[in-house]
């Protein structure tokens, strides 16, 4: 039960709902819980209508408890998945030099998005990418919010996304999250 006040909100009562028990048995998932959890709370403010990043945090908070998937798979996920709700959605249609929609095989962080063979070669920030990974990416962003986290990918697929949504999440919110 929370009661407005003049300032901020006072809570009177709670029931938990769901404690993610498992999160408490396992260092590396209460670590990237915690990881997490500070990302929300830097994109979010008090007040704000947040559903859909609320959603994103349970769904992600339930498959690091509850599921035995890769943890960095989840993680990649989710960073892509909250930079495309918070507006940091990138371009994953077409080539965002030559609007080309063949070989998208690399992903430029200075323009955003996914690039074809020839432009990617010639943007220095940009990163070449499996054929996987471009799905994942593509999956991570566009699948119904239930589902997010419903799709497994080889160990070097998840490796690349590790590090791709790792450099988007740090540039876009302009911090380095270890």
């Amino acid at each position: 039960m929370l009661f407005k006040g003049p300032n901020s909100y006072t809570m009177n009562s709670c029931e938990t709902i769901e404690m993610f028990y498992n999160l408490r048995t396992d260092l590396d998932k209460l670590t990237v819980a915690s990881n997490i959890t500070k990302i929300i709370m830097d994109v979010t403010t008090e007040n704000q209508n947040s559903y859909r990043v609320l959603q994103l945090f349970l769904n992600t908070l339930y498959a690091i408890s509850e599921t035995e998937k890769n943890i960095e798979l989840i993680n990649s996920i989710f960073k892509f998945r909250l930079l495309s709700i918070i507006g940091f959605l990138p371009n994953i249609k077409e080539c965002t030099s030559c609007k080309t929609t063949e070989n998208l095989s690399y992903f430029s962080f200075r323009d955003n998005g996914f690039k074809c063979e020839s432009c990617g070669k010639q943007d220095k920030s940009a990163i070449h990418m499996l054929p996987e990974t471009k799905e994942a990416i593509c999956y991570s962003i566009l699948s119904p919010a239930k589902k997010i986290y419903s799709f497994t990918v080889p160990d070097q697929t998840i490796h690349e996304l590790a590090i791709i949504s790792k450099i988007y999440l740090n540039e876009k919110l302009e911090k380095d999250y270890k």
